[in-house]
């Protein structure tokens, strides 16, 4: 999981760098949605559950990204892009929120000699991208260094994942001219056998393979690599790992289940649209434009998903013997979640197509 974590943090972080979060209003909309969808459906659980478990509150925080990116690929262009851009953007909120809530609330007493050597090891990293060290098998060693020490300090060690994620540069090492001049050396030269041997010829097509690559920033280009890896392989295992449970109704704890499915399908987007609204209303962040209030509070239904990092947060906070419940509520929960979002987002996007073509 924790490749999954530093993939979201490069997604965070080229949003912000180089997308659609540039600008800050924008991206104070999302956050505060992203507040909300934490804050609300945690009292809501810990009101529901009545203290019974009280570790259970940071279940119903968390929206599943990949499913809620994977709703939306159903309706296709049907979907606004600015609302595709506000979920992925409170997706990835949500994410790094979650992160930070297993390591303070999950994690075991901190040991700070580790903690210190994973300071160190972030030190280097960060000194290897400084004096320009290209070769990505220096940055996973001590990458792989940094999991380690985190993870005998006692804290999570998916936040490693997106501390590497938010250092890695947004910066090419090839400007765009330099690209150009580059290629148009290669595109100079007429038909013929002139690129085979050790050739000037040949040497400028090689600088041109290395200078297309390097034209890309480091982060796009591992996030590119990474991304299908992540997608198709990492979070399949997750869920196929930890998704299975019993369904005994004798070994359910009824009020627990309940709890977490109200907490998601219900809490999350009533957190979501009170804090974009109350954000909106203060002037501290601004609604995309082209997203309507009706649309927004269609697609949130879908923040109710939370499948893959509720399962986390739940193997992290229950015992066995609440586990299975609490994997009940989820899966109720996303299965209300989505039923509900793509529903309705169906219909109203189908009814604007509608009176759009009558209009035309």
């Amino acid at each position: 999981m924790t490749l999954f974590f530093f993939v979201v943090a490069l997604e965070l972080k080229r949003e912000t760098v180089l997308g659609e979060l540039r600008d800050l209003r924008t991206t104070a909309f999302a956050a505060s949605a992203a507040l909300g969808g934490m804050v609300v459906p945690a009292l809501l659980f810990i009101i529901l559950d009545g203290g019974e478990t009280p570790k259970g509150w940071g279940i119903v925080m968390a929206t599943d990204t990949a499913f809620v990116v994977g709703c939306l690929a159903l309706l296709g262009s049907r979907i606004p892009h600015s609302l595709r851009l506000f979920l992925l953007s409170l997706a990835i909120f949500d994410d790094i929120g979650a992160i930070l809530v297993i390591a303070i609330g999950y994690g075991s007493d901190v040991n700070w000699q580790p903690l210190g050597w994973a300071a160190l090891g972030l030190t280097g990293v960060a000194l290897l991208g400084r004096m320009g060290v290209r070769p990505v098998a220096a940055y996973v060693a001590l990458g792989g260094f940094v999991w380690v020490a985190v993870y005998e300090s006692g804290i999570h060690p998916t936040l490693s994942g997106v501390i590497l994620g938010l250092m890695t540069p947004t910066r090419s090492w090839v400007s765009d001219d330099r690209l150009q001049a580059i290629l148009a050396k290669v595109t100079a030269y007429p038909a013929g056998a002139h690129w085979s041997g050790d050739t000037p010829d040949r040497r400028d097509l090689r600088r041109a393979s290395i200078a297309t690559r390097e034209a890309l920033s480091p982060l796009e280009r591992i996030e590119l690599s990474l991304h299908p890896w992540v997608a198709f392989l990492v979070l399949p295992m997750f869920a196929l790992a930890n998704a299975g449970f019993s369904l005994s109704p004798s070994g359910i704890d009824w009020q627990l289940a309940t709890a977490v499915a109200v907490g998601l399908s219900c809490g999350k987007p009533l957190g979501i649209l009170s804090f974009s609204y109350l954000a909106a209303k203060l002037g501290i962040g601004s609604k995309p434009s082209g997203l309507s209030w009706p649309l927004l509070t269609a697609g949130v239904l879908l923040a109710g998903i939370g499948f893959t990092m509720s399962l986390l947060i739940a193997e992290l906070a229950l015992d066995a013997g609440h586990l299975d419940s609490a994997k009940l509520g989820i899966l109720i929960a996303s299965v209300v979640s989505a039923a509900s979002g793509l529903s309705m987002l169906a219909w109203m996007t189908h009814t604007a197509h509608r009176q759009k073509h009558i209009h035309t």
